[in-house]
């Protein structure tokens, strides 16, 4: 059981940072530190993308006649079958107590405090409680777009939560609760199929010279996470008639070969030729999967190392934002340097930037909306 007291250093870590980025909206603060903000209040905050986009899906369930008949936004109904059901299912749960806006941040509220607290279980297994707590601390801020997605509403630290809860679950042995892990995270987004290959890779590739005595049986379990794509492509067969609909849902499938398209400025999701950072990405990445397979962190490494691959095939301009499943796995990768005296002073100066990088793209990244009420 999880201790209570336990929990309230993660509460407060998921908690503090992200009213700090509310608060000069809340405040309708006409700028701050010279950055231009909205004045809209906190409905610039639900107004983020993809967020209205969720809200929809939460109020029709994907209906189609709802969806045109009520919704502004110049997209095929097909499209919102990319916004995955269990985050919007958890925001109708909630709605009729919180409303959807509030309860659809309630949940992204939620779902960080759990994955922080899976980050903390995850390193804890290799660090003292203060030193994984410090680096828990680390990963409620770092990279700035992870604390973005924290503070709006987003599927991503319900996503994450699972990702994270279903590989310690997975190294623990306990493959029927990394299974139901796997699952639910296979109804919040697609990429959760890559858990099954990391698992199917991690059960077989140490054991090839004995393939035929491996006990499939007790593995049954990770069966669950392509059931949960399943019952999300069920679903769609029942609202939209077609079982395959995700794949006619227009350009929401980032995935071209051949890899690194992303520095095709021309393509849709990048346009701009301003990538340098990218490499920076690939740099880590890379470097963090090496030191995981170093350390023999099998689990850590043939996670990073699955979705990495997929990564180099993602030509969208917000590759951050697809890479964090990996982060907090890069971070227990680079534990020991994170936790020198040089580090934690670094880490003093780029909180600075990290918050006004959040509230300016925050300010920025809203859907227009001119009418509320169907949102509500």
């Amino acid at each position: 059981m999880v201790k209570i007291k336990g929990l309230i250093p993660i509460i407060l870590l998921s908690l503090i940072p992200v009213l700090l980025i509310w608060a000069p909206f809340l405040l309708r603060f006409k700028t701050f530190w010279t950055i231009p903000l909205p004045q809209q209040g906190m409905a610039t905050i639900v107004a983020n993308y993809d967020g209205p986009l969720y809200l929809a899906v939460a109020k029709t369930f994907y209906n189609p006649k709802l969806l045109g008949d009520n919704y502004q936004f110049p997209l095929s109904n097909e499209y919102y079958s990319a916004h995955f059901p269990l985050f919007p299912l958890l925001i109708r749960l909630f709605s009729p107590i919180l409303g959807q806006p509030y309860s659809m941040l309630f949940i992204t509220f939620v779902s960080s405090v759990f994955a922080l607290y899976f980050f903390y279980q995850h390193a804890n297994r290799y660090l003292s409680k203060e030193n994984a707590l410090f680096l828990t601390a680390v990963f409620s801020i770092f990279p700035a777009r992870w604390l973005i997605v924290r503070s709006v509403g987003s599927p991503e630290p319900l996503f994450i939560a699972l990702i994270l809860s279903s590989t310690y679950y997975f190294a623990k042995k306990k493959y029927v609760f990394a299974g139901i892990a796997g699952f639910f995270a296979a109804m919040t987004k697609s990429p959760a199929i890559l858990l099954f290959i990391v698992y199917c890779l991690q059960v077989t590739v140490p054991r090839l010279h004995n393939f035929n005595q491996i006990n499939f049986k007790k593995y049954l379990p990770l069966l669950l996470v392509p059931l949960g794509l399943f019952a999300v492509f069920s679903i769609y067969a029942v609202r939209y008639g077609d079982f395959f609909t995700y794949f006619k849902s227009g350009d929401n499938i980032h995935l071209f070969f051949p890899p690194f398209q992303i520095f095709n400025f021309s393509a849709p999701w990048v346009g701009t030729f301003w990538l340098e950072e990218v490499i920076f990405i690939y740099l880590i990445s890379v470097l963090g999967i090496y030191k995981l397979w170093q350390e023999k962190m099998k689990t850590y490494f043939y996670f990073s190392l699955v979705f990495f691959a997929s990564l180099l095939f993602v030509a969208h301009r917000d590759l951050l934002r697809y890479s964090l499943p990996i982060v907090p796995f890069m971070l227990i990768a680079f534990r020991n340097t994170l936790l020198k005296k040089e580090f934690k002073i670094a880490m003093l100066v780029i909180i600075i930037p990290i918050y006004l990088y959040s509230l300016a793209f925050i300010s920025q990244n809203v859907m227009p909306i001119a009418d509320w009420t169907p949102f509500l």
